[in-house]
C-alpha cells in the first residue's frame, strides 16, 4: 500500500501539521518540527506534543509514515571544528524533538566539505556524526537524503550514502530517504524504462532497499545530471509522468512515506489524487 503526502507547515504549533496533512488527504506527512532556519528553538511544550499525537492518532498518521525533516543549516560533515559541534548538538535536539513525538525517523542531509577536506573524509565525519547522536538518543532513525549535489554537497552518488552507512555502529538506526528530483539531477536517469530500472537494481545492490524509509516525491526544473536541485509540480518537468506512474505500481515502495515537496502547496491534494489514480 502507498502512502503519499506532502510536507505540510506546522505553524502555530507542531499539532497542526497532521490537520494539515488530513486536509489535503494525504495518507503520509512530512514536517519541521522546529523553525528549520534557526539554529535555536524554544522546546516543544508538553500540550503540543499531546496534540500532536491526538491528532496523528485522530486522523490515522502512524509513526512509520511521519519523515520529519532536520534544519537546513546543519552540516554532519563541516570541515571546522567549532562549527561541526554546532551541527553535531542541534542534530541531537532534532532527534530528541522526534523521540518525544514518538516518531521513528528523521530526515537530514548528509553535509557538505565545503571543498576544505576530502569527500572521504566528510563521509567519515558524517558517520561520525550519525554515531555520536544515536548514541544520546533512542529510537529514532537517522535517515540520509541523495542530494543533487550542488557545491560541494555529498550525498549525490549512492556509493556516499553506503559509506555513511557503513560508517554507523549501529544499522537498526540509520536508513534513506531518496528525492526523485536529486536522483536525477545527479545523473540517474529515472525518467526512461530503462534508466528507472538500472537505477533501482544500482540502489539495492550499493545500498539496499532494507535501508530505504522514505522518499520524496519532486519533479525536476533542471535536466538529467545537471547537478541543481530545482523542484517541479509532478509531470511538469523534466523526469515527467511516467517514472511517477511506475512508482505508483512498484511495490518495492509500499510502506513508507512517500511525500510530495512540489512547488505549489495549492496543487498537493491534486497531486496526491492523481498519483494515486495513477495505481493499476
Amino acid at each position: 500500500m502507498k502512502f503519499v503526502g506532502a510536507h505540510v507547515s506546522a505553524a502555530g504549533g507542531v499539532e497542526n501539521a497532521p490537520i494539515n496533512a488530513h486536509e489535503i488527504g494525504a495518507k503520509a506527512f512530512a514536517l519541521f518540527t522546529k523553525n528549520q532556519r534557526q539554529w535555536i528553538s524554544a522546546p516543544l511544550t508538553d500540550q503540543s506534543i499531546k496534540r500532536f499525537k491526538e491528532n496523528c492518532l485522530k486522523h490515522g498518521y502512524k509513526p512509520e509514515h511521519i519523515l520529519p525533516h532536520d534544519s537546513y543549516l546543519i552540516n554532519l560533515g563541516h570541515p571546522e571544528e567549532d562549527a561541526l559541534k554546532k551541527s553535531r548538538d542541534a542534530f541531537i535536539d532534532e532527534l530528541r524533538r522526534c523521540e518525544q513525538l514518538g516518531l521513528d525517523r528523521l530526515n537530514f542531509h548528509p553535509g557538505s566539505s565545503l571543498g576544505k577536506v576530502s569527500d572521504e573524509q566528510c563521509l567519515k565525519t558524517i558517520a561520525e556524526s550519525v554515531n555520536i547522536a544515536l548514541r544520546q538518543t533512542r529510537g529514532v532513525i537517522a535517515v540520509i537524503e541523495n542530494t543533487s549535489g550542488q557545491g560541494s554537497n555529498l550525498g549525490y552518488m549512492f556509493e556516499h550514502l553506503a559509506a555513511i552507512i557503513d560508517g554507523v555502529e549501529d544499522k537498526s538506526r540509520v536508513g534513506v530517504c531518496i528525492d526523485t528530483c536529486h536522483a536525477f539531477t545527479a545523473g540517474y536517469d529515472i525518467k526512461t524504462a530503462n534508466g528507472y530500472q538500472k537505477t533501482w537494481e544500482d540502489f539495492d545492490r550499493i545500498v539496499g532497499f532494507k535501508y530505504l524509509k522514505g522518499m520524496h516525491l519532486n519533479d525536476s526544473k533542471k535536466e538529467l545530471g545537471s547537478r541543481v536541485d530545482r523542484h517541479d509540480s509532478i509531470g511538469e518537468g523534466f523526469i515527467g509522468i511516467e517514472a511517477f506512474e511506475r512508482i505508483m505500481n512498484d511495490n518495492r515502495f509500499d510502506g513508507i512515506p512517500l511525500i510530495l515537496e512540489t512547488t505549489d502547496p495549492v496543487i498537493w491534494a491534486k497531486e496526491i489524487k492523481m498519483l494515486y489514480a495513477m495505481q493499476k
